[in-house]
């Protein structure tokens, strides 16, 4: 064989290579940091290994993190923050100045294959960074290119709201104030660069705000004789995970890209969570991502029913529970692992441990939704110093939400700051959860089935 037959028989093995490593099955994990508790970076990256993650992301540039990652076979996702898209959107110095900072120092010793720039941004109130987000991605890659860093792909990650349409996948659409302006010049880049359209895939969320209707097992991945049909396309799907990404493939198709690669981002199940949140358990939490990762492991690759046998590389959320993740319970409760490093059930994220070597799992007990009341408490972990600006917050919102508390006022006595917090939490949380108050405060509260009403002092609550 001649010299140059060989150079072109070697570059095509080489080009093949990367290729099917490029778009692994292989599982990964995110890595997010909002704990106080977590471990520090170099044994984080250890924990990620022995769960035999593939890739990692991160939701910022750590470099500490990039640090602990250099050297290690990790396919690494990092982020530009959301802060600086407007910026960065009109600046190409600004962005080939992020780069640099942030980028080359850990390039190629830490395995960056993945660049996404902002996170979920079109899920916050319409705003000028929806329109500038695609020309911020645009001079990002202008700089990746500029400093040689061929193998990162950039895009950004999007959560599944940005579907006004979604069933039956069939007619998955974009939402109107976003497909002509964002998602058409969005998919052409990622065309264009051959990158990924990284999306955020949640069926819990799809299933707890509708489990009349959804079936959990199908949710979980777990049904055996479930399924939904496509009237549009004669397509039977077996659960709601395969429905969620194909409804995704449609809304592509569209607007004229149906060929994008599809990179799920974050998806997972919460193990834990309020009392008024359906199923957040670990026996569902270690079901559903057991599943996911047999179902994206498998070989041959099963693909879904629009796109059989494509191959959509995957991340898990998340490596820990966060215990300063804001909102409700649920998002302090995704982890694979408690903040001590420990398992909260076992799992593999190459998918070679067979089901049969792991141990029986604690049986769910909130799959049905609560009926009854609820209040709104101090929790046994809160910072005693932010209780008051707390408690004063609460009594400043609504229609005398504080006056019981007053002297004078009947749950006025005992007069002790947690007992005041504990009416004015419950009270505020009584008036506002039809319109999407919370029972959070920055991590103070909790909430509870337990009555705290005493004697003639009667708390407000919130009925499921």
């Amino acid at each position: 064989m001649g010299c140059l037959s060989t150079l072109l028989l070697l570059f095509t093995l080489a080009s093949a290579s990367f290729s099917s490593a490029e778009i692994s099955s292989q599982l990964g994990i995110c890595y997010g940091q909002l704990g106080n508790n977590l471990p520090i970076p170099k044994n984080s990256v250890d924990l990620i290994k022995g769960l035999k993650a593939k890739r990692v992301k991160i939701y910022d540039t750590n470099p500490q993190i990039l640090d602990a990652l250099k050297g290690t076979n990790l396919q690494v996702s990092v982020m530009v923050p959301n802060e600086l898209i407007n910026n960065i959107s009109t600046n190409q110095t600004l962005a080939d100045q992020w780069v640099k900072n942030n980028i080359v120092p850990f390039y190629p010793h830490t395995m960056i294959r993945y660049l996404l720039v902002g996170n979920e941004i079109l899920s916050s109130p319409p705003n000028t960074t929806w329109f500038n987000l695609v020309p911020a991605i645009r001079k990002i890659r202008f700089s990746v290119k500029k400093f040689g860093l061929g193998k990162i792909k950039v895009g950004t990650p999007l959560a599944i709201d940005m579907l006004e349409s979604s069933f039956p996948p069939s007619n998955g659409t974009f939402r109107s104030d976003i497909s002509e302006k964002v998602m058409k010049p969005l998919l052409h880049f990622l065309n264009r660069t051959k990158s990924f359209f990284f999306i955020d895939v949640y069926p819990y969320f799809a299933w707890a705000s509708q489990p009349t209707v959804i079936n959990l097992d199908y949710a979980l991945l777990n049904s055996k004789n479930i399924t939904v049909s496509d009237p549009g396309t004669g397509l039977v799907y077996t659960n709601l995970l395969d429905q969620m990404i194909d409804a995704v493939y449609y809304a592509m198709k569209r607007v004229g890209y149906p060929d994008v690669r599809l990179f799920i981002a974050e998806t997972g199940w919460p193990n834990a969570g309020g009392v008024d949140q359906i199923g957040a358990n670990i026996y569902n939490a270690a079901t559903y991502n057991r599943n996911v990762i047999k179902k994206f492991t498998v070989k041959p690759p099963i693909g879904t029913p629009a796109k059989p046998g494509v191959v959509v590389p995957t991340l898990l959320f998340a490596l820990y529970n966060e215990n300063q993740k804001p909102g409700p319970g649920t998002e302090r409760h995704f982890g694979l692992l408690y903040p001590n490093g420990t398992n909260i059930y076992r799992i593999d994220l190459s998918g070679k441990t067979p089901e049969s070597e792991y141990k029986a799992l604690p049986r769910a007990r909130n799959n049905e939704p609560y009926k009854g009341k609820i209040w709104c408490v101090v929790s046994r972990s809160a910072n005693a110093s932010e209780l008051g600006g707390a408690t004063s917050y609460a009594c400043g919102q609504g229609n005398r939400t504080c006056d019981e508390i007053q002297p004078g006022g009947k749950c006025y006595n005992p007069n002790s700051l947690v007992s005041h917090a504990n009416y004015a939490f419950s009270s505020y949380w009584s008036q506002f959860k039809s319109s999407g108050g919370t029972c959070y405060f920055n991590g103070l509260t909790i909430p509870t089935k337990k009555d705290p009403s005493y004697g003639s002092c009667k708390f407000p609550s919130v009925t499921l």
